[in-house]
């Protein structure tokens, strides 16, 4: 968990160098437009991707229960779903991206911007799975080495397109950017299956690969809730991010404000909110395979132990990053950016974070659980209720209206999954140590 929490934040810090150089090399319009993007690029990724991870962790982490044979043909069956599925997704985005950029993003300048971010689907989907694997297998390093790899490539490549670019056409500028990810994306899936090949004799033996039992009914069970819950999550939040930005065109009569501002939030503040963020998501990682055999084995004692202690690290951690933000949200945002605004973003944000980091964290045990049923329920309500505020509240109060729908939104998303939780889990809230504590520290 050390180790993995320790590249997380190296490999967040990297990613938040990529942001910073985004927002000095590109201004704040050409950052909204990329957050757009990513808003469409992001459906796609949920096809390609939405599943797929959990299924891998939770299914081979079984499937090593049994036998490496049974697991060495669970990892192939993945590998396969996930190659297959990353091909419709980046096919699907290739071909769909003029319409999208014309009628869904109203910008024509996006279409190669989203063709560009198509070419590393199928690699980040068969790389989803190998890190699944690895997760099972409760050795990180492989993860680790890939992500940091990943991370560097792309803001070298990134940094130099921009520099060649200079001066070109914001469209071509943002297709540089997601190229760059792209290509990345393939790094990272190279590393990933040179790792997966050294660790085959160890994990497997020489054990011919068998079919695992009802693979298909299993990954089936899995996959819908899953997958299916992201994707509907996924177009209800891209409809979201279109939604915005035309809302703040409304209150602010101009869509470049409204672009700019909508950049500042989602490219500027949001990235600062989710950095101690990667103090509590590795350790999420690595609890969803013990969470599933505690509760596999019915080992009510372990599984208590388990939940008890996430949910207290997860409530001191966010407690502490929101005070954190809260006092020095805008010098810090300043300084980084150069932006007062994301600050003042930040401060708002601030009080919220054990709420975001909460949801998070409880997601991914209830998926280890098997909840997935539940939290795709509670995610579609979550995303229709935000739709339903920003069109209400963005055109009367601008800013400060898609903030509260935010605060709102993880308030009711949190309250639901947590409930769900405890009492499949059995168990009773401790205020005094998930609450009391770390407000009074």
């Amino acid at each position: 968990t050390l180790l993995l929490t320790g590249t997380g934040i190296c490999s967040q810090a990297l990613g938040f160098v990529y942001r910073i150089l985004l927002s000095r090399l590109i201004g704040a319009e050409v950052m909204g437009l990329y957050q757009l993007v990513l808003a469409v690029y992001g459906l796609f990724v949920t096809l390609a991707t939405a599943g797929v991870s959990v299924a891998a962790t939770r299914l081979l982490a079984e499937e090593l229960e049994r036998g490496p044979a049974y697991a060495r043909g669970m990892l192939g069956r993945l590998a396969g779903l996930a190659a297959g599925l990353g091909l419709i997704a980046s096919a699907a985005q290739l071909s769909l991206a003029g319409l999208a950029a014309q009628y869904w993003l109203g910008d024509l300048r996006a279409s190669p911007v989203l063709r560009a971010a198509a070419l590393g689907m199928p690699f980040m989907a068969v790389s989803a799975v190998l890190r699944g694997f690895f997760v099972a297998r409760q050795r990180v390093g492989p993860n680790v080495a890939s992500q940091l790899a990943e991370q560097a490539f792309r803001i070298g490549v990134m940094a130099a397109a921009l520099e060649l670019t200079a001066g070109r056409d914001i469209g071509v500028r943002c297709a540089v950017v997601l190229g760059a990810t792209a290509a990345s994306e393939a790094l990272s899936a190279v590393l990933m299956a040179g790792f997966c090949k050294r660790e085959a004799p160890r994990a497997f033996g020489h054990d011919r690969a068998q079919a695992p039992l009802h693979a298909g009914r299993r990954l089936w069970e899995i996959l819908w809730p899953v997958g299916g819950g992201r994707c509907v999550a996924s177009a209800l939040h891209t409809a979201e991010n279109m939604l915005v930005p035309a809302c703040l065109t409304v209150y602010l009569g101009r869509r470049a404000a409204a672009v700019a501002q909508y950049g500042v939030l989602k490219g500027m503040a949001l990235p600062l909110v989710h950095f101690p963020f990667g103090l509590l998501g590795s350790l999420g990682v690595l609890l969803m395979p013990e969470i599933a055999r505690a509760h596999l084995q019915a080992d009510s004692r372990r599984l208590e132990a388990l939940l008890c202690r996430m949910l207290k690290l997860t409530m001191y951690v966010s407690a502490l990053a929101g005070a954190v933000f809260w006092v020095w949200g805008r010098p810090l945002a300043a300084a980084l950016y150069g932006s007062p605004e994301a600050g003042g973003y930040l401060e708002i944000l601030a009080p919220a974070m054990p709420l975001l980091y909460l949801e998070s964290m409880v997601d991914g045990a209830m998926k280890g659980m098997g909840e997935q049923k539940a939290a795709f329920r509670y995610s579609v309500w979550d995303s229709i209720l935000r739709i339903a505020g920003v069109a209400a509240l963005l055109p009367r109060m601008g800013m400060r209206g898609f903030l509260l729908v935010m605060i709102l939104s993880s308030l009711f998303t949190c309250m639901a999954n947590t409930r769900r939780l405890l009492a499949a889990a059995g168990l009773r809230p401790d205020w005094a140590g998930w609450v009391a504590g770390p407000v009074l520290a």
